[in-house]
Order: C-alpha cells, then structure tokens, then sequence
C-alpha cells in the first residue's frame, strides 16, 4: 500500500501544468467526470499496471470516484 503524500502530489502536478490545481475532488458534474476520466487515463498510461508505483493508489481512488458518479448519473442497460 502507497500513502499518497503532499510531495508525491506536487511532483504529480508540476510533470501535469495541465491537471486541474484540486488534483483530487468529487465529479459532480459531467465535465469533472470527463476531467476525472482523462486525468485516470492520462495515469494509466504512464503508470501501466505497476500497482508498486507511487500514483497507483491515486489510480484506484480516480476509479471508485469514476465508479460513483456512473452509478449515480447514468442510467444502467436492461436487456428487454
């Protein structure tokens, strides 16, 4: 388990000027939900499926806050 420290953000955040300053933050809206998803992408593709990385545990957190908001705002497929 990786502790995600204040440091472990700042260095994320200087190798993303493009990430949103609230790095982490509860999708309320489709466009944070959209912001959440590119910036989960954007870490899968540097981090791979390394669960050893230091933004690994940044990852899972990104995909239970992705989780939420789609279980909340969209609707679920039936099969008729």
């Amino acid at each position: 388990m990786h502790i995600i420290t204040r440091k472990r953000l700042n260095d994320f955040a200087e190798k993303h000027p493009d990430a949103k300053s609230e790095v982490l933050y509860v999708p309320h809206t489709e466009k944070e939900y959209q912001e959440t998803v590119t910036l989960l992408d954007s870490l899968i593709d540097q981090v791979g499926e390394d669960e050893t990385h230091p933004l690994a545990s940044l990852m899972e957190v990104l995909g239970v806050l992705i989780e939420k908001y789609e279980d909340d705002h969209i609707p679920e497929v039936t099969d008729f």
